[in-house]
């Protein structure tokens, strides 16, 4: 949910001080913070962030067009292979530190109505959720934060005891949507709307959606602005069903997901025999691999739950990018489908779902060979 975009004032106390810069100064705060989490200074972010705020930059700017942007640029170094695991954790833990030190310095007396944000359960990337709650705090909603990783179970008891206006729940792996759709079943029918927000539920909401959410917001400012617009409407059916997707009747999802371990056991044997390169395959390539394709499965899982193929694609697409950054060749990719597509044979969606993507992606391996 912080992706820049152009805030769309809903009423007098949305616009922005008058002393705020412009967004062009923005940028030399961003490269000092980034420079100061890459290093893991934390004082020195701190410091980064309160210079801005003393310049006169607007709290809402800095959270999200300063330490936004540095978490952003995180995670695309992260993927290019610039920048260790180690280092993105690090920067990761500085910039929540950061939001933070930014809340603690700027307080608004909350004179709107209680909203809870709060995580799927299963995703750890708590920062988008953490910024939203930032965010609403300046606005002056009162925040329950909830932070990552948040079961449902635990989600309602809250809601059931503070009866918040709306949840809003944060998702940034695709993978947990099953869970996002258990989760915001479970809040409606507590009677309380949701909004849902991340990279989880699509660039343009659909799975949101898909899955009963009252509303989608493609990042915080968004959010904040849906929110202060006015309270999103009331759960029409709050006795929805989990399963009340219709292609789910087919089972495929289930069987996929309870075979999960046995699929990817398979797989990694039938790759050793085909790629006769990993059996000199130190420990660390082989946890990875088996990682790798149990991420396959999962993708397999899901784009079955929701019935869209292309979230199967684009993560194959996004793989590939990821293994060729690491200078490991994304054609073994091809062999896995083709042996995961033999261990599912009987079931037909799958086995149409792999043969589109193996094609997808054995042409667009054949046209970065060609163009390179």
């Amino acid at each position: 949910m912080t992706d820049p975009t152009t805030r769309t004032p809903t009423g007098p106390e949305e616009t922005l001080p008058q002393h705020s810069l412009p967004q062009h100064s923005l940028p030399r705060y961003v490269d000092a913070l980034w420079a100061a989490a890459i290093a893991g200074d934390e004082y020195g972010a701190t410091d980064v962030v309160f210079a801005a705020l003393d310049a006169g930059v607007d709290p809402e700017a800095v959270l999200l067009d300063v330490v936004g942007a540095v978490q952003r640029r995180v995670g695309r170094e992260w993927a290019a292979n610039r920048i260790s695991v180690a280092q993105e954790h690090t920067a990761t833990a500085i910039d929540e530190r950061v939001v933070g030190a930014v809340g603690h310095r700027v307080r608004t007396e909350p004179h709107r109505g209680r909203i809870a944000v709060a995580c799927v359960d299963g995703e750890w990337h708590a920062l988008p959720a953490r910024l939203l709650a930032e965010v609403l705090r300046l606005r002056g909603f009162r925040v329950d934060y909830l932070g990552a990783q948040v079961p449902a179970p635990h989600l309602v008891e809250h809601l059931q005891r503070t009866a918040p206006e709306a949840v809003a729940l944060s998702g940034s792996i695709a993978t947990r949507l099953p869970t996002a759709h258990a989760t915001i079943t479970a809040c409606r029918a507590t009677g309380v709307p949701v909004i849902a927000g991340g990279a989880a539920f699509g660039s343009d909401g659909h799975y949101a959606r898909l899955l009963g959410a009252e509303a989608w917001a493609p990042d915080a400012r968004a959010a904040a602005d849906r929110l202060a617009a006015g309270p999103l409407p009331r759960p029409q059916n709050s006795t929805q069903a989990i399963d009340d997707l219709p292609h789910l009747g087919d089972q495929e999802y289930t069987m996929v997901t309870r075979t999960t371990p046995q699929l990817v056991k398979a797989v990694y044997t039938g790759l050793e025999q085909r790629l006769p390169v990993m059996a000199r395959y130190t420990e660390q390539q082989r946890q990875h691999t088996a990682e790798d394709l149990e991420h396959i499965v999962q993708f397999l899982a899901t784009a079955l739950y929701t019935g869209d193929d292309e979230l199967f694609g684009r993560f194959l697409s996004w793989t590939a990018e990821i293994l060729e950054a690491r200078s490991v060749p994304p054609g073994f990719l091809v062999p896995a489908l083709d042996l995961l597509g033999a261990e599912l044979r009987d079931f037909p969606r799958a086995t149409a779902l792999l043969e589109g993507a193996r094609a997808q992606l054995a042409a667009s391996i054949i046209g970065a060979r060609e163009s390179a």
